[in-house]
């Protein structure tokens, strides 16, 4: 999985127009038969059940500039649309494809008659959060490197965004493997086939469990329930990888007792997180897995978080702009 950034700054009125009629009212495919590919049409179809997908388009630019990039961008991928100094939106490429009078019916042309007709649908939306500045500082880049133009990141740069914000992938059009070139890369890999797992060490970790937990038995901060130590987990509140070290010094505030029957994943993928004051938000993403909906719905729904206090909240509050799935904005 690469990570695409794309410019589309909403102070610009055109920008935040199309972003409106496109992001956030998805495209209704039925409306536009005439333009899309009977191809097209289908895979979208079977991709958005509902008949409708939130899309976005690239112009090719001056001299084809942005052609090169687009080759490399693929369905699978992950796209955060960048402005006004941050990362405020994103979602899974689910399908490419190229359509220039589809692209100038649902956003014109700029005055040289360009469009943005390199097109793709996005599966998976979710708003951020994120200032730039953190993305920069996460990624080594210069503090006076901005996103100026549409770019996709390194294996290197990705794996890095992917691992710290945790970007779940989302539906997005199969691209069949070629068996030939698989073999390929397993003959010319030299390295070992297996080894050993490896865990960091971390050294707070059991003063952590120890402070969490000072019995045998404890409860779940989401759930509630009282369980054995040996099912709850140390789960900190923001990413411990996001943290500084004074963060990660701040035992008594930056973690919580989570549950391994279901809770802690839940919290750590986004699909639940705890808003001011304690009470448990839903992401509007959780019904798209039957199986989380339901755990929610039966164990977490209208459920206050104790652990909450405002010593906590800033964690609270980064998980909730960095990995909570809020779904498209209003």
């Amino acid at each position: 999985m690469r990570i695409v950034m794309q410019p589309a700054g909403l102070a610009r009125k055109v920008v935040n127009r199309h972003f409106q009629d496109t992001i956030v009212k998805p495209v209704m495919f039925d409306e536009h038969t005439d333009l899309l590919e009977p191809g097209v049409r289908e895979e979208l179809k079977r991709l958005f059940p509902d008949g409708a997908a939130p899309m976005w388009g690239v112009m090719p630019g001056k001299r084809n500039v942005n052609v090169a990039k687009i080759r490399k961008m693929q369905p699978g991928d992950w796209v955060f649309f960048t402005g006004e100094k941050k990362i405020y939106f994103g979602g899974t490429v689910a399908l490419m494809w190229r359509n220039g009078e589809l692209a100038k019916r649902l956003w014109k042309a700029d005055d040289d008659g360009s469009t943005w007709e390199y097109m793709y649908a996005l599966s998976g939306v979710r708003t951020f959060d994120i200032p730039m500045d953190e993305v920069r500082e996460l990624l080594g880049w210069k503090p006076t490197r901005h996103v100026m133009g549409f770019i996709v990141l390194s294996d290197g740069e990705s794996d890095t965004l992917q691992a710290l914000l945790t970007l779940d992938p989302a539906n997005a059009a199969i691209t069949p493997l070629d068996p030939r070139t698989e073999q390929a890369a397993v003959d010319a890999f030299d390295g070992e086939l297996e080894r050993k797992a490896q865990r960091a060490a971390r050294g707070e970790q059991a003063a952590l469990k120890r402070r969490l937990l000072p019995g045998t038995t404890g409860e779940c901060a989401l759930c509630g329930r009282e369980l054995p130590g040996t099912f709850l987990i140390a789960a900190h509140i923001k990413k411990r990888a996001m943290c500084t070290e004074t963060e990660k010094r701040d035992l008594a505030n930056i973690a919580m007792l989570a549950c391994v029957f279901g809770c802690d994943a839940l919290y750590e993928h986004g699909y639940v997180t705890v808003a001011p004051g304690g009470d448990i938000q839903t992401s509007p993403l959780a019904h798209e897995v039957p199986e989380v909906a339901a755990y929610i719905q039966g164990k977490l729904a209208s459920r206050t978080v104790t652990w909450w206090n405002e010593d906590r909240e800033p964690y609270y509050d980064w998980h909730r702009t960095h990995t909570f799935k809020a779904g498209l904005p209003t």
